[in-house]
């Protein structure tokens, strides 16, 4: 590893520097030589409606190759080669698709706003920020954030442009080998940052990776679904290329056991889920949101199902590969009802709906296709209060008044009906557009992109919008917010293209799920 230099911030707070003299550290040369030859991935083996798609497209599918090759500086770069193949398109008019399919307006001035995003180190890109707001102080937007990465990530796939995320994979990866401490506190291994930024110094010449592990965060709480998006989003990028190359290498099996090994671990509790403090996941500021948040619980249970098809199983791998398949959240599951429930502990039971966590629910499968045609009825039925007039509200109800005092500190950002209070965020269309396809209800998510498509451009791709019908640009928010623009790409693309949704949709695992049960101290 590279040395780590300590820079005190502006605002007081020590962080460890990363100074490289090209993307890839010297040990992460050996990482490139085993991605020279690639070794088709097997982790599907069921045929189901993602499957079939994806064997209708198998044939148009042209191999890659990889090959290293050295700029004029020296510096080894990595290469993809691609053949071209009349079926190889994203189906938009951009430099790596082959036709113009229905092209709205918005989409070639979203493609320039995500290019405009793009963040390099070494002039390789390694990720995009999260707004290009020059009218606003940045704070912390202009760093990279591994969730608000991941439609980026998909959409860079979709059309073709594998490079950055592998980029991405790698630099995170190595980001996670550091130490990390909040105050006095040194965080697990496994720990995935929040985000990261490259600083570059004009006058040394020289470029440094400085990491947000939470300790610059509003409630100075680590994240926990930075590890579970690793994860889910090494899993679409083995899938969309068909090459498990890079999931095998040594270093990223070691960096899904670590972060496996810190869910995992044995403790005081008694259910098989994840309890977890406010604001550590997109709801990042005090909103109530701590105990069994659906959204996180949703994640955790997508990141083992990715795991358990990304694992070896050597000696290392098999030891998690067993402690997943005894980790089923099932039988604490409802086998009714309209969708999952905010939050549920023995001292809590939360009603609100949360909009991310039951997406993921229905993506993973955690759903049965009984209770995700309910969440998709009741998005249906209830159009006005979930969508509005701009998609999606982030959850409902708003809380209000003295609840609001109470648990969020009075924060001014999150008064009723705005930001993570009831909110509504275009980013969360492409979780919405994928459930629709997984579900069969395309309509769904066709009606909610042509209600975007009136207004995200005219607005400048805000962040958020306010009020209970979602119709006034967020009071704070930040403008060309980038996954407000890589959401709508990455549901325009997998609505013309529904074999996309192999990325990020797993089918439901018959084999290891068992029927569905009351506990054992259930009593009427």
């Amino acid at each position: 590893m590279s040395p780590n230099v300590t820079d005190a911030s502006r605002n007081g707070s020590n962080k460890s520097l990363e100074t490289l003299g090209s993307i890839f550290e010297f040990e992460d040369l050996d990482i490139l030589k085993s991605l020279d030859r690639p070794r088709p991935v097997q982790i599907e083996r069921q045929r189901s409606f993602d499957e079939r798609s994806f064997s209708e497209l198998s044939s148009c599918l042209s191999p890659r190759a990889f090959g290293r090759n050295a700029d004029n500086s020296g510096h080894v770069i990595d290469h993809h080669e691609y053949v071209s193949s009349p079926c190889r398109r994203s189906g938009f008019n951009t430099p790596r698709s082959d036709s113009y399919f229905e092209s709205h307006p918005m989409v070639a001035e979203a493609w320039e706003a995500l290019r405009r995003s793009l963040v390099y180190f070494r002039g390789q890109p390694v990720g995009t920020i999260a707004a290009i707001d020059n009218a606003i102080e940045e704070l912390n937007y202009d760093q990279v954030f591994v969730r608000d990465f991941v439609p980026s990530a998909l959409a860079f796939l979709m059309n073709g442009e594998e490079e950055i995320v592998k980029n991405f994979l790698l630099k995170t990866l190595r980001l996670q080998s550091w130490e990390k401490r909040i105050d006095q506190f040194k965080l697990g291994e496994g720990v995935m940052p929040a985000s990261f930024k490259v600083l570059h110094d004009p006058e040394r010449n020289t470029e440094t990776v400085i990491a947000d592990f939470g300790e610059s965060a509003i409630g100075r709480v680590a994240p926990v679904d930075s590890g579970f998006w690793w994860i889910i989003l090494l899993r679409a990028y083995t899938k969309h290329t068909g090459d498990s190359s890079l999931a095998e290498l040594p270093e990223c099996q070691k960096g899904m056991r670590l972060i496996l090994s810190l869910c995992l671990s044995e403790g005081f509790d008694t259910f098989p889920t994840l309890l977890c403090a406010d604001g550590c996941s997109m709801i990042d500021r005090r909103m109530g949101v701590y105990g069994y948040p659906i959204e996180i619980q949703a994640l955790f249970f997508m990141a083992l199902r990715c795991a358990l098809l990304l694992l070896k199983h050597d000696v290392a791998g098999k030891e998690f590969v067993d402690k997943i398949a005894n980790h089923w959240v099932f039988d604490f599951m409802p086998t009714r009802g309209g969708y999952f429930i905010g939050n549920v502990s023995p001292a809590k039971m939360d009603f609100r709906w949360f909009c991310l966590g039951n997406c993921v629910a229905i993506l993973s499968s955690l759903a049965t296709p009984e209770q995700s045609a309910a969440i998709m009825d009741l998005i249906e039925s209830r159009w006005e209060e979930l969508v509005g007039e701009m998609p999606l509200k982030i959850c409902y109800p708003a809380i209000e008044n003295h609840e609001w005092r109470i648990v969020t500190g009075y924060d001014p950002k999150n008064t009723r009906w705005s930001y993570h209070n009831g909110g509504s965020w275009p980013v969360l269309l492409w979780l919405l557009t994928a459930a629709c396809i997984k579900t069969g209800r395309p309509q769904i998510a066709r009606r909610a992109i042509e209600l975007a498509e009136s207004r995200l451009s005219k607005d400048h791709w805000p962040e958020y919008y306010d009020g209970k019908l979602g119709r006034y640009i967020g009071k704070q928010a930040r403008k060309y917010q980038t996954w407000s623009v890589s959401g709508y790409l990455v549901a325009k693309m997998m609505l013309e293209d529904p074999s996309h949704l192999g990325m990020i949709s797993l089918e439901e695992d018959k084999q290891m799920k068992p029927a569905l049960k009351r506990c054992a101290s259930w009593t009427c």
